[in-house]
């Protein structure tokens, strides 16, 4: 197939953030008196953002979301948005090594100020100019449904079957697959533990990748 432009997922395919956030969000339901593992907190709740996220929490909790929830969440997103969070590797060279002309964007579950704090950190703050697309200010409804996708493709101005779309979680691969896009399930984060590729593969993704060379070889 040809493909005339490349979707990024943001968080486990461009910067290591998945497992931290989890393994933070593990810390404080166990503390709420839910055993919660950072392997559960990612199979539970990985790929979601906003309102989807909250509810998930809430029922996996039992009870609405109480405001130590949220005020413990702010600490760490003002820590990690104040150090940064580092590239997965290979992230930086595969982007940079991109031609110029071929039409790129970021669609991730989370928000534009997010993604260009870490865009700018990791080096890459001019690699996709305005097209950064979060799922909880460009659209309404956010991953796992499709939306995303199809609309980044359209800014983009590729059909969506043209589009290769790179996606490590299974929230956000299921959206993809449903796009028509053809997508490469990404395994290469410290998030992907053993599994993760077989979850990708069931759900219907075109490829997996452990790492970014081996995208190339899937591309050329």
């Amino acid at each position: 197939m040809k493909i005339d432009a490349l979707l990024f997922d943001f968080d486990g395919v461009l910067i290591e953030s998945e497992y931290a956030g989890n393994r933070q969000l593990a810390a404080w339901l166990t503390a709420a008196e839910h055993p919660t593992t950072p392997e559960a907190a990612m199979e539970q709740f990985m790929g979601y953002a906003g309102a989807d996220f909250l509810a998930r929490i809430e029922a996996y909790i039992g009870r609405e979301i109480p405001a130590d929830f949220h005020a413990a969440r702010a600490v760490e997103d003002a820590r990690v948005m104040a150090e940064g969070i580092e590239a997965v590797a290979g992230a930086v060279a595969f982007v940079r090594g991109l031609s110029a002309d071929l039409p790129k964007a970021v669609v991730s579950s989370s928000s534009t100020r997010w993604i260009r704090r870490h865009l700018d950190h990791i080096g890459l703050a001019d690699a996709f100019g305005e097209h950064i697309y979060s799922g909880r200010e460009h659209v309404t409804r956010g991953k796992p449904a499709p939306d995303l996708y199809l609309f980044g493709a359209a800014r983009l101005g590729v059909p969506i079957e043209r589009c290769a779309i790179i996606e490590d979680s299974p929230v956000g691969a299921t959206g993809a697959v449903a796009s028509g896009g053809y997508v490469i399930g990404f395994c290469a984060g410290a998030h992907c533990g053993v599994g993760h590729a077989d979850r990708l593969r069931a759900i219907g993704v075109g490829a997996v990748a452990s790492d970014f060379p081996e995208v190339t070889r899937l591309l050329a």
